[in-house]
């Protein structure tokens, strides 16, 4: 994820089939410069979608993330310090989903990650 970020913010301005409020034009800046910083070393190696649609479930994952062979659910909780339950369950929801659900992801590896921007540790 090399694209300038304001340009990134652009075109998921421009796609998207909701209005931006400015909360979520800051929670995309949050995530882009998130994600450019963490997946530095993987460039070249995958694609990266943003407000992912599972098809048929019409759920929106936050980012999926194609590295090499796997397959990233990638779970925003922009503002928050703590992993709670909810939030835990929603992105292997969505990890479920695409397993089930998605004919092409079915026999991929899929790991749901959920990331509290605010945190100072990690879960595993």
């Amino acid at each position: 994820m090399t694209s300038d970020p304001n340009l990134v913010l652009g075109v998921l301005t421009e796609n998207s089939g909701f209005s931006i409020e400015t909360t979520q034009r800051d929670a995309w800046r949050s995530q882009i410069q998130i994600l450019q910083k963490e997946l530095k070393p993987f460039t070249g190696r995958g694609t990266v979608f943003f407000e992912f649609i599972v098809p048929r479930m019409g759920k929106r994952i936050d980012v999926l993330a194609l590295i090499d062979h796997a397959i990233f659910v990638i779970e925003f909780k922009v503002g928050e310090s703590l992993f709670n339950r909810a939030a835990v369950d929603q992105v292997w929801d969505y990890a479920l989903d695409l397993k089930n659900f998605h004919e092409t992801s079915h026999h991929c590896v899929i790991a749901p990650i959920l990331i509290a921007t605010q945190t100072q540790g990690t879960r595993g």
